[in-house]
């Protein structure tokens, strides 16, 4: 590592996947219904954030870990898993309204946010709040990176990276909560067994995601959450979002991690797309240690496994939570 206003509705969800933590159902300032699952645990509190598309399931297999040191809460955000959607635009900044009212009815605004992709670029957001008002005392970013800048991506012509980035972001918008019918279900779910396999991750785990992600319009066709709309609203807040001068202006500790291995080649990419994305991991390197070396706030570290090292590698990301929350919260010390 290197250094440098809700009120609860009051019912439960079933958990479906055996844990001892349960959802409570949250009202947020606009209305919207906020699914929060309370693992248990004692001190430090934290609040944890899935990606996008995914579900507060994927903590599954860290938040047991974390409950060793921590207080413990996973939250579906907005228009994801059994969340509402709202009739306001999805935004990072709507987002960190529902991570402070989740907190301020859980009594933990005190609470260090982590997040994984998505998540963790909310997390980073929620340090932009002062403290006293609600924001983190401290957040973590495991591997919310999106897709960076053209410069990002040394050894390619800065040209030739914008248009493929154009690319990915019309495929982007093709697949975002794109229908199926029913029959079709069980295919869905045998290619989150067969991700599942090749990440090396329990398959049940995968499919408990994948059916708490489901959806169904109005004439009966099924949908991975967020509806259409509404993953073209992340899209396009994530585009927009300039990582990297946020991380500039933090003053409170901030821990980013970076996956070291890439993800497995998915069926129907264009044969460009890993070749791009092995020079914007070596983009992301260089970035991140050159911030690492100028801001005292901020740390990296780099974790062994693919973007989804929250799946993967559950006692190495909850070892760095817990050793970088000791060390960045008043009287801790570092124990990463």
């Amino acid at each position: 590592m290197t250094a440098k206003g809700m009120t609860a509705k009051g019912r439960t969800a079933k958990n479906v996947t055996g844990s001892a933590g349960m959802d409570a159902v949250y009202r947020a300032d606009d209305g919207v219904e906020l699914a929060v699952r309370d693992h248990g645990g004692d001190g430090p509190p934290l609040l944890l954030l899935h990606g996008a598309g995914r579900t507060l399931l994927d903590w599954e297999r860290v938040a047991p870990l974390l409950t060793e040191r921590h207080r413990v809460w996973a939250m579906d955000l907005r228009g994801h898993g059994r969340s509402g959607d709202g009739a306001a635009p999805w935004s990072c900044e709507v987002a960190v309204e529902d991570v402070r009212a989740v907190l301020a009815a859980c009594g933990a605004l005190e609470a260090v946010v982590v997040g994984h992709s998505l998540g963790g670029m909310v997390a980073v957001r929620c340090l932009e709040r002062d403290e006293r008002d609600g924001g983190a005392p401290a957040a973590v970013n495991l591997d919310g990176h999106w897709f960076g800048r053209p410069e990002q991506y040394p050894g390619l012509d800065t040209e030739y990276v914008r248009e493929r980035l154009a690319d990915i972001r019309e495929l982007a918008r093709d697949a975002g909560g794109r229908t199926f019918d029913a029959a079709a279900l069980d295919g869905v779910l045998g290619s989150q067994a067969s991700m599942a396999d090749a990440l090396g991750i329990p398959a049940e785990l995968m499919e408990a995601g994948a059916r708490r992600s489901l959806g169904e319009t109005a004439d009966g066709r099924l949908f991975l959450r967020p509806a259409r709309d509404r993953a073209l609203q992340v899209q396009e807040a994530l585009a927009g979002l300039d990582l990297f001068a946020l991380y500039r202006r933090v003053t409170r500790p901030l821990l980013i991690a970076r996956a070291l291995r890439p993800n497995p080649t998915m069926p129907g990419m264009p044969p460009w797309f890993d070749a791009l994305m092995a020079a914007y991991a070596r983009g992301l390197a260089r970035d991140l240690d050159a911030l690492a070396r100028t801001r005292p706030h901020v740390t990296v570290a780099e974790v062994d496994g693919t973007h989804a090292m929250v799946l993967e590698r559950p006692e190495e990301i909850a070892g760095l939570v817990t050793g970088f929350v000791a060390g960045a919260l008043p009287g801790g010390t570092s124990q990463g």
